[in-house]
């Protein structure tokens, strides 16, 4: 039974919304919600341009190509988005980080990135 993992933000408070359009997140709910099963901890919320993207799909994850099969239209720039931490954290110090919605990050993202990654990401 997957239990979800309590909605907080990485201050401290409710957990907003990321995403409705593209629908995002672990369970498809809108918000980076996470769980003991999201071994990705897709806990960021980030606003995606079109530098993150093209790296995104250098580094193997292509995010900008549309897979029907799978119901996903792909990301463009000016979509938000709940990345994987650890990817976010690669990005940041390969200097193409997307900008942060505080508020909407899970406080899981913290086990992966330092707050101050965050904060300087912050939009």
């Amino acid at each position: 039974m997957t239990i979800m993992d309590e909605a907080r933000n990485v201050m401290g408070d409710v957990l907003e919304p990321c995403s409705n359009a593209p629908l995002t997140g672990f369970f498809r709910d809108g918000h980076c919600n996470t769980c003991a099963e999201d071994h990705g901890s897709h806990t960021v919320c980030a606003l995606m341009t079109a530098e993150f993207l093209a790296y995104s799909k250098y580094v193997g994850n292509d995010l900008s190509t549309p897979r029907p099969e799978f119901g996903f239209a792909g990301l463009k720039p000016g979509d938000q988005w709940c990345l994987c931490a650890a990817r976010f954290l690669q990005a940041h110090d390969e200097g193409c980080a997307p900008q942060v919605n505080l508020a909407a990050t899970h406080v899981r993202a913290l086990d992966i990135v330092p707050f101050d990654v965050l904060r300087v990401n912050a939009g």
